[in-house]
């Protein structure tokens, strides 16, 4: 009755909205990775899903827990960068990255949120953003997503601020 894409390019997802009109299926739905270091569907893939009517539920929106505080002091051994596999790896938490979070998160505290909030909030502020996938394996994961949701506003300033900061990599 619908279908639903994930991760593919702005040409991929117009060809497969194509094919399935030309089969009378509906696409409602496309799941990219998305979130503020990982920003690739700002490059047309937000047009074709608006001109569509297709919405979009981002994964990943911490960036596998990098947008926490959990990576401030070291990589705890309780971690996904802990781990041996997964998608997050000890090489992708750079001192780099660590300066751009502590400055994130910064940001996040003017705004009144914990830097995990502000993280699911700038992804949803887009009204092309339908929803975004959580990884809870806490009860206050999901609160502080509920919060996030409270809170998806953000002053010119604040965009201006959170994209100096992702511009210095």
């Amino acid at each position: 009755l619908y279908a639903g894409i994930s991760s593919y390019s702005p040409e991929q997802t117009q060809q497969a909205t194509d094919i399935l009109k030309s089969l009378g299926t509906p696409c409602l739905i496309h799941q990219p990775n998305y979130n503020m270091f990982d920003r690739w569907i700002e490059d047309g893939l937000q047009d074709v899903l608006a001109k569509e009517g297709i919405g979009c539920i981002c994964f990943s929106p911490l960036a596998q827990g990098l947008l926490t505080d959990k990576y401030l002091d070291g990589i705890p051994s309780d971690s996904r960068a802990a781990k041996a596999h997964g998608f997050l790896r000890q090489e992708d938490v750079t001192h780099e990255r660590i300066r751009m979070v502590a400055r994130l998160q910064e940001i996040a505290g003017g705004r009144g949120q914990k830097l995990a909030q502000m993280a699911i909030s700038w992804v949803l502020r887009d009204d092309i953003v339908t929803s975004a996938l959580i990884g809870a394996s806490r009860v206050d994961h999901i609160v502080d997503a509920v919060e996030a949701a409270r809170n998806i506003q953000f002053s010119d300033e604040e965009i201006s601020r959170i994209d100096a900061v992702l511009s210095q990599h």
